[in-house]
């Protein structure tokens, strides 16, 4: 089988990303954190912090212990954004990036031409030649090269940090036999100790199980899937349909009483709903999940009629507000979560409204009419997309604007004229 993928996957991204633009910070343990709180926790780490046992979790007061020394830096998620393209460009200027798959991963599809070794060692030394001249030398991705994009990923983790790692149908299934269960890529705690039920405990004893008993052994297709990618082949990617578009944050000290959580939850849900429109999504259900500082958890859903109107996801997001047990008490985390998605252009609207209504409230027809709502939601993303998300917002996020920054989650690169601030 011809080498046909190559991936790229960037070492210690956001952490990297700091030292690149911080000089101070380079050559040091540093741990990013979405918050600067001793409650939170460390989402990147430097590789000068994994050597103390520092990883990604680790509860911020915890990596103080690990690493007395150790930097705590906020997050920025815009600029790490901003790099990210300039690091898809650099990789662009020697081979087509295929896809991107996360802020740090990515996959290039290599040619006929271009599958000899001496001519695929070329281009991933182009590659790291390319990020450190338009990019600089704190950011440095690992590079692998196999048979198919599965196999590609997983030589790019085996040579970390800055390595390359090329991978040949006769290398397999030897050389992955170094590697553990929960190193594969899409094996998971539950399916590792699914596979121990079945016996199975190394990469070896899994690589060695033909087809049907992978399958058995997994459950279902993966496992044929996962059998076909071990052995080198391509295998479509399963399709995948967009069911929710939601965010969370952890509320820093100044933030978890309730009135000022509240207006993050606004900030949260207008978020959201922008995110909505730009698929040409409605919602027909909306979560709203509470944690609170002293413990404990609270979740309500409610069904609504398919909407994308800013001031309808707004009413809807106090009505659960209200909702909530335990109003004076100081929270720790908001999440919330537009569900139930629907393509704009498949829904016929209901006669009958189905979003909630207050028991007293006589509905005022120039705020319910739906024609005037969208109007008024398209004006405010116009003006927000080319003035600024600051420059216009419900009032319910008033003060909360700078408290409720843009987060990055695992395969969604935030657009940044829609989710930055």
């Amino acid at each position: 089988m011809d080498l046909s993928a190559l991936f790229v996957d960037f070492d210690a991204y956001f952490a990297s990303a700091e030292q690149h633009m911080n000089p101070q910070l380079r050559g040091l343990p540093v741990g990013v954190a979405p918050v600067l709180a001793e409650s939170s926790c460390c989402i990147a780490a430097s590789y000068e912090a994994k050597a103390h046992g520092i990883k990604t979790g680790t509860r911020v007061s915890d990596a103080r212990k690990l690493c007395p020394g150790i930097q705590i830096v906020e997050a920025q998620p815009a600029r790490y954004v901003e790099l990210h393209h300039r690091l898809v460009a650099a990789v662009e200027s020697c081979i087509h990036v295929e896809a991107v798959l996360s802020i740090d991963e990515m996959w290039c599809w290599l040619p006929y031409n271009l599958r000899e070794t001496e001519t695929v060692l070329k281009i991933a030394a182009n590659i790291k030649a390319a990020i450190l001249g338009q990019v600089g030398p704190w950011i440095n991705g690992s590079i692998g090269v196999a048979p198919n994009r599965w196999l590609a990923k997983m030589a790019s983790k085996m040579r970390k940090p800055n390595g390359l790692l090329v991978i040949h149908a006769s290398d397999l299934p030897e050389i992955l036999y170094e590697l553990d269960l929960r190193d594969l890529h899409g094996l998971g705690r539950g399916m590792e100790l699914r596979l121990h039920a079945h016996g199975i405990h190394d990469v070896r004893s899994l690589c060695q199980l033909d087809r049907h008993r992978l399958h058995t052994a997994w459950g279902g297709i993966e496992g044929d899937r996962l059998w076909l990618q071990l052995r080198g082949h391509e295998v479509p990617d399963s399709e995948t349909t967009r069911r929710s578009i939601g965010h969370s944050h952890v509320l820093p000290p100044d933030k978890r009483a309730p009135d000022p959580a509240l207006t993050i939850l606004h900030k949260l849900t207008q978020k959201a709903g922008q995110r909505l429109r730009s698929h040409g999504m409605l919602a027909r259900s909306f979560q709203l999940s509470l944690q609170y500082l002293r413990g404990g958890h609270w979740v309500e859903e409610v069904k609504i009629e398919a909407t994308d109107d800013a001031l309808s996801l707004a009413r809807i997001a106090s009505q659960l507000w209200r909702m909530r047990p335990h109003h004076a008490e100081s929270l720790l985390k908001i999440s919330m979560v537009l569900g139930r998605l629907t393509h704009a252009g498949n829904h016929t609207p209901s006669l009958f409204s189905t979003l909630m209504e207050e028991e007293d409230e006589t509905p005022d027809p120039e705020a319910t009419d739906p024609i005037k709502k969208q109007a008024v939601t398209a004006a405010m993303d116009q003006i927000v997309g080319k003035f600024g998300r600051q420059s216009l917002y419900l009032g319910g996020s008033h003060g909360a604007m700078e408290n409720a920054p843009m987060r990055i989650s695992f395969g969604h690169i935030p657009d940044l004229d829609i989710e930055s601030d």
